[in-house]
């Protein structure tokens, strides 16, 4: 933990650093980003250790959805840097003429990232390579609940990168973020929950630093009668129990047309057994809460409804089972906020716009999973339902893609990322119109007489 003095300090090194203009160039960027890939692959088995160590993910688990995605992402901005960084030209008003235009992306300067625990490694370094990419200086808080992960993030970026550039500060959440938002950043990055998303804004806003907020809500996986229940239902149990149900985007509930819910209950379970054996706390594959505190608020959620497969814990292993659960009503808790663990209420529908009614009741989710033949089921869910983005016939997946912008609406966040739209989050578009001096129009200048004519003919 660093005391006040020593944040002061980093602070304004970083200030200096900046100020230097030493991470403007394309050159120096793109020796950054290779850097940090250079850094993931040499302490990779340790991340990997590091991330089992805290939430018992398998290797297989964490290295595909935190340290490849890091590297397919960091391969991608590489790819693209280059032209992203170039002054995009636009058109100019005849009125301004002789003149160009053109839009500038510059660093923003200073950029606090906030972590969280459920993907302590990947959701630390993911928007690290926006700030990289755009030219900016960085802090990192990691977060706390992930301690074995904390310190190898910490240690992987002092071996990687002078502190007065990127450097991370650890401790309680609590204690570390005031006091180091009591200092005016030029963006805060956050991703966590929504009432500490609120805190963070508050604490921005004395300083109008702008935030990007990625949150969460419940994301509703909607199954409607004309579907593969088999290929559904697998998909949809992989995405849910994926970091064991700890995942921002993972299925919340299901919402299933009534006529095919005994048949997808069924599939369902078959699916279960098929990747985690008769007994999942004896799979390798299977994740574990991340505390006790956690455990607790979830396995409050077994108490409700019927439990239709799982519902065994072991609070001294953190182990709860992959769960499905009938009979909830909407007023439930387990229907009020994200449950963020293993248990996955399923809900029926017998029309579509009972559906989309159902799931505003819960605006703005993270995500919406649609698993339908219908392309008309698919456009209105589409449209009707306000989201940050999701799949068709699919859940999670749409995260792999650095085409595709990530982060929520409403509720779910503000701001986006992922490839460019990383960039785009870490810099300033500055616009620039330069005119010729060898024409000066004299109709701008006073005296007006006889003028408006013309600017009425020019401007209509």
């Amino acid at each position: 933990m660093f005391s006040n003095a020593q944040t002061g300090q980093l602070y304004k090194a970083q200030q200096l650093y900046f100020e230097s203009g030493v991470t403007y160039p394309y050159a120096f960027r793109k020796t950054q980003l290779k850097q940090l890939k250079k850094g993931i692959k040499k302490y990779e088995s340790r991340i990997l250790e590091a991330l089992h160590k805290d939430l018992r993910k398998h290797p297989m688990e964490a290295y595909s959805s935190e340290v490849g995605f890091l590297y397919d992402e960091i391969d991608f901005i590489l790819a693209n840097l280059k032209q992203w960084m170039q002054p995009e030209v636009v058109t100019s008003p005849f009125v301004t003429y002789p003149s160009s235009s053109r839009i500038y992306r510059v660093p923003l300067g200073l950029t606090l990232i906030i972590a969280p625990w459920n993907y302590p490694f990947m959701l630390t370094l993911s928007p690290l390579l926006g700030a990289i990419a755009g030219g900016n200086c960085s802090i990192l808080k990691p977060s706390e609940l992930a301690p074995h992960t904390a310190n190898i993030i910490a240690e992987l970026i002092k071996d990687t990168f002078d502190p007065a550039y990127i450097a991370v500060v650890e401790g309680e959440g609590s204690e570390a973020i005031p006091a180091l938002m009591q200092f005016r950043f030029d963006h805060v990055f956050f991703t966590g929950s929504i009432p500490v998303g609120k805190k963070i804004m508050e604490m921005a806003v004395p300083h109008l630093t702008p935030v990007t907020l990625e949150l969460g809500g419940k994301s509703p996986c909607v199954v409607d009668e004309k579907v593969n229940i088999t290929v559904a239902a697998k998909r949809i149990i992989w995405a849910k129990f994926w970091n064991a149900g700890q995942t921002c985007v993972a299925p919340d509930y299901i919402l299933v047309h009534q006529k095919v819910k005994n048949e997808l209950v069924t599939a369902l379970k078959a699916s279960i057994v098929e990747l985690f054996g008769e007994n999942p706390a004896t799979s390798e594959d299977y994740a574990r809460m991340i505390n006790t505190k956690r455990f607790d608020t979830v396995a409050t959620y077994l108490k409700e409804g019927h439990v239709l497969h799982g519902g065994q814990t072991d609070r001294e292993h953190l182990y709860i089972a992959p769960t499905l659960l009938d009979d909830v009503e909407w007023s439930d808790p387990v229907m009020q906020d994200e449950i963020f663990g293993p248990i996955l209420p399923i809900l029926t529908f017998s029309d579509l716009p009972q559906a989309i009614q159902a799931i505003r009741q819960h605006p703005y989710p993270l995500a919406l999973y649609i698993f339908t033949k219908s392309s008309k089921t698919e456009k209105m869910l589409i449209e009707q339902v306000r989201f940050g983005g999701g799949c068709v016939n699919n859940a999670l997946v749409h995260l792999t893609n650095p085409e595709l912008p990530f982060g929520g609406a409403g509720y779910s966040g503000m701001g986006k990322y992922h490839g460019r739209y990383s960039f785009d989050t870490f810099t300033h578009q500055k616009g620039m119109l330069k005119t010729g001096t060898w024409l000066d129009v004299p109709v701008k200048y006073p005296p007006f007489k006889n003028k408006l004519k013309l600017i009425k003919q020019l401007m209509k």
